[in-house]
């Protein structure tokens, strides 16, 4: 294979930048409570979810279009860690007493986001030479 055949064509600027700017904000929103000892501020709740929506969107709106089937599939891994965010920017509006739900979110989708990170310059490699 080719590597535009196995990276596929990039994503655009704008959805590189859209998923940057919206992890930077989860991080952001997520260490808001964690810094004031559980105290959660309704901001920290918005900022949280407006990095969760640009995530998924910057996720949903560039799609692989290569040809390595583990490469695919590392992508819809890191897509499903963009839901993972915004199922955790759910709990942290549904329940605001509690922060075991949005957390327990939050961890999932970054230790899959960490993992795919990890993963697709591995899968690169190793499909450009098969």
């Amino acid at each position: 294979m080719t590597p535009q055949e196995v990276t596929g064509k990039d994503p655009s600027l704008l959805m590189s930048l859209l998923v940057n700017i919206g992890l930077l904000l989860i991080m952001a929103g997520a260490a808001i409570p964690i810094f004031t000892m559980g105290q959660s501020t309704p901001i920290a709740r918005w900022i949280f979810a407006a990095g969760a929506v640009m995530t998924l969107a910057g996720r949903l709106f560039s799609p692989y279009t290569g040809k390595a089937l583990r490469v695919k599939r590392l992508h819809r891994i890191e897509s499903w860690s963009a839901i993972f965010f915004c199922v955790a920017a759910f709990f942290m509006f549904y329940d605001t007493t509690s922060s075991r739900d949005w957390l327990a979110f939050t961890l999932a989708g970054g230790a899959i986001q960490v993992y795919a990170s990890i993963m697709l310059p591995i899968a690169i490699k190793k499909a450009l030479k098969e």
